[in-house]
């Protein structure tokens, strides 16, 4: 098998940035894309070379195979790395690319298919003897069919997407009375994230915990478990925080998700790198959950504790070298990633898109940041919200968290909010942090920690981080840091009061009983009829912004009079969608 030389990268932001800065460690040429929302992006800057793709949704670009294989010939790239996302897990791309005569960097488009489908992964993990709790044999037709699977299996449940992942596409269901609602929602997301809808069922583990298995295998047999990873603590499904290894596992689970890992991809014919993903609850119960046939967001964690670097492990695969791994490797150390979003906590992590007016990453040993922006990049609100990864490596898990600290109280993100103070926030949280033991599990940001969460003093002293202004005076010859908001800094320089007219938000008055968006991105659906009458707090419709669903709720009580908008519509922030009528 001939040696690639030259990588088209098929993705954008942070993941474009770190494969090209492979391809350059590697000796190969990179060659980047982008959408027009995108032209002034990181990613085209570090590639060798960048060729637009015309339009500003990801259907328009970053979807269509068809253009980034042209892009592939006029670029004489002889190899495609798909990053994660987008099509990274499309079978028939997979398929395309190689059938023009080029190499897919991942797995044969036959495994992906497989794997991809989860019903057909379920088989597969039940061949290869991998734990499993209970599901539909293949997909649900309707909500009553999900809704007797419930009566006969038992709540809470779980509705999930058969192809794609990212968390995108499932909704758990307490009540009986919410399949419906779940069904339809699940389904909605994974059209629009995946292009298919189809949804199967299976019994949902209270409060578990996410274990995943790291595994590269070669074209020759080999397959070898990096290591496994930690990544309970989510929010809507979408991972905030990753850690390796997975701590505070017995010898038994590790080995039961270790071998069950390889068995599941000697049985799928896997070559590549990829994830298998397990779910342990708190019982102790561990349980197939999927895999992932693409490099996980997480990744540089395990590269952290290996000393590996997965992409160019996936260049050598993808050439048909052999592994250098004769068996799993023995973790060196702990290191735990954040992942940095343009997302607000203090607003149940609402995706803000905008531009990054500073940016300036921490430094010290045992850091490293993998980032898609710098100061002055454009955050689109086409797409997802991720801005940047820290990661933090120490000798332990101790050490790796107090790095952790100090790092995240050196970082400094302004013009979009981010996930930070969140951050900041669970680095002090016993459930995490606790010598003794993990406490988080899948659903903890949502329920246990949102009481802490909210009064914390890191949301309010990032509300959003670009309000306000950092100072430094000198106070009986000490300096001392100050923050003011930025409307009262303003005032203060230009001589006047802080009086001025507030700025309008998602949640200022609204004297005309205005239904507004909280967000700038798309209508996906109506919630309620025109005319309907609504309770307070009712969803009334539901928003798409940054690959995220956000209901809007009524503010009032009434009569709903809904805007001229049909899904699919653009809004922006602070737009009007409807009004309640007393």
């Amino acid at each position: 098998m001939p040696q690639p030389t030259t990588i088209l990268i098929a993705n954008r932001g942070e993941i474009a940035v770190r494969v090209a800065r492979a391809c350059r460690d590697h000796g190969l040429r990179s060659v980047a894309v982008y959408s027009d929302p995108d032209a002034d992006a990181l990613h085209v800057a570090v590639a060798d070379e960048a060729h637009r793709l015309p339009g500003r949704t990801s259907a328009e670009t970053y979807l269509d195979q068809r253009a980034l294989l042209d892009v592939a010939r006029r670029a004489g790239a002889d190899a495609v790395h798909p990053g994660y996302g987008f099509l990274s897990e499309n079978a028939d791309f997979a398929r395309a690319v190689i059938d023009a005569g080029l190499t897919w960097i991942g797995p044969s488009p036959e495994a992906i298919a497989a794997l991809g489908d989860k019903i057909t992964a379920r088989a597969i993990a039940r061949a290869a003897g991998a734990p499993l709790v209970p599901g539909t044999d293949g997909p649900v037709a309707s909500p009553a069919q999900a809704r007797a699977f419930a009566e006969e299996h038992g709540l809470p449940i779980v509705v999930k997407a058969a192809f794609g992942g990212g968390g995108r596409g499932i909704r758990v269901v307490r009540e009986l009375e919410d399949v419906e609602e779940a069904f339809a929602a699940a389904t909605r997301e994974a059209v629009a994230a995946f292009g298919r809808g189809e949804c199967f069922v299976e019994r949902f583990l209270e409060r578990p915990r996410h274990v995943e298995a790291q595994v590269l295998a070669d074209a020759h047999g080999a397959v070898v478990v990096v290591g496994t990873r930690d990544c309970s603590l989510q929010r809507r499904g979408q991972k905030l925080v990753e850690e390796a290894p997975a701590p505070f596992l017995t010898a038994a689970q590790r080995a039961s998700i270790h071998e069950s890992a390889r068995r599941i991809c000697v049985e799928a014919g896997y070559t590549g790198a990829g994830t298998v993903e397990f779910l342990v609850a708190a019982d102790g119960t561990v349980s197939f959950l999927e895999v992932n046939t693409r490099l996980q967001v997480e990744h540089p964690v395990t590269e952290a504790t290996t000393g590996l670097d997965l992409v160019r492990e996936q260049f050598r695969i993808a050439a048909g070298e052999r592994l250098g791994l004769a068996e799993d490797p023995a973790p060196c150390g702990h290191a735990v990633e954040f992942r940095l979003t343009a997302e607000d906590p203090a607003l149940g992590f609402l995706p803000v898109p905008g531009r990054v007016t500073a940016f300036e990453a921490p430094t010290g040993p045992g850091l490293r940041m993998d980032s898609g922006v710098r100061t002055g990049s454009a955050v689109p609100g086409e797409y997802d919200s991720l801005l940047a990864k820290l990661i933090v490596w120490g000798e332990d898990r101790p050490q790796a968290l107090a790095r952790a600290r100090a790092a995240l109280a050196e970082l400094r993100v302004a013009g979009v909010p981010t996930a930070a103070p969140f951050h900041r926030a669970v680095l002090e949280h016993p459930d995490f942090a606790g010598p003794d033991g993990l406490g988080v599990h899948t659903a903890w940001i949502e329920s246990d920690f949102a009481a802490d969460l909210e009064p914390s003093e890191h949301l309010a002293a990032a509300a959003p981080e670009d309000a306000r202004v950092e100072l430094t005076v000198d106070v009986d010859g000490r300096a001392v840091r100050l923050g003011l908001p930025a409307a009262l800094h303003a005032a203060l320089l230009g001589g006047g009061g802080a009086g001025g007219p507030a700025p309008a938000g998602p949640d200022a008055d609204d004297d005309d009983g205005g239904v507004r968006s909280p967000v700038t991105g798309s209508l996906a659906a109506w919630a309620a009829e025109d005319g309907a009458t609504v309770a307070v707090g009712q969803t009334v419709a539901v928003l798409e912004a940054m690959k995220t669903e956000t209901p809007v709720t009524a503010p009032a009580a009434g009569v709903l009079r809904r805007e001229a908008l049909a899904p699919g519509a653009g809004v922006a922030r602070g737009q009007r969608l409807a009004r309640i009528e007393s």
